[in-house]
């Protein structure tokens, strides 16, 4: 009968071992998913290269995604009336200015209409294209990884056109030192 008990507390104690690195596991999992989505990984469902659209026009030019080939592209959609988009906005005319020579492309779109857009941006002038965003550019968001359709929303390519990055949120300084600078060619 003592064998018994040992035996059953013997399977018992391994069952659960068990459940526990299953559970540890497929948790983990979800954490390095999660992490990817973050920082950019391919995801089934999500784009990972640049997609080749046509863009409405604004100040006068329509924009194809394939004349950013061979550049590091920092696509930023935001809106006139997000406070985190205007607020990083300079500091992305910054970076286009200082690091376009490098090849670097910023292209902000903006998911608004064309007269408030027009109107911020005569207060407020970037020296990088702004493309008008419509309905299809909210489902091309989503397909990038902007699952919850938030602003601002940055997806930064290679120069290969492979995505590389994604956030959600307020870009600064630091995030682009770490995500962006490593991918533009040594200054020389």
């Amino acid at each position: 009968m003592k064998a018994a008990k040992v035996l059953a507390v013997t399977v018992l104690a391994g069952s659960v071992s068990i459940g526990l690195a299953v559970f540890g596991e497929r948790w983990l999992e979800h954490e390095q998913h999660a992490a990817e989505q973050h920082r950019g990984g391919a995801l089934q469902g999500v784009l990972d290269t640049l997609p080749e659209q046509q863009l409405a026009p604004f100040q006068d030019q329509a924009l194809n995604s394939r004349r950013w080939a061979g550049k590091v592209v920092v696509l930023n959609f935001w809106a006139t009336w997000c406070p985190p988009c205007v607020r990083e906005m300079p500091l992305l005319d910054e970076w286009q200015q200082i690091h376009g020579d490098r090849g670097l492309q910023v292209v902000g779109i903006a998911i608004d209409q064309a007269d408030a857009v027009a109107s911020f941006l005569e207060d407020h002038p970037v020296r990088y294209p702004i493309l008008l965003g419509e309905r299809e550019s909210i489902a091309l968001t989503r397909g990038l990884g902007n699952r919850i359709g938030g602003l601002p929303f940055t997806m930064v390519f290679d120069a290969l056109g492979r995505q590389v990055f994604s956030y959600l949120g307020e870009l600064d300084d630091a995030l682009l030192e770490s995500e962006v600078e490593p991918l533009l060619p040594e200054t020389g």
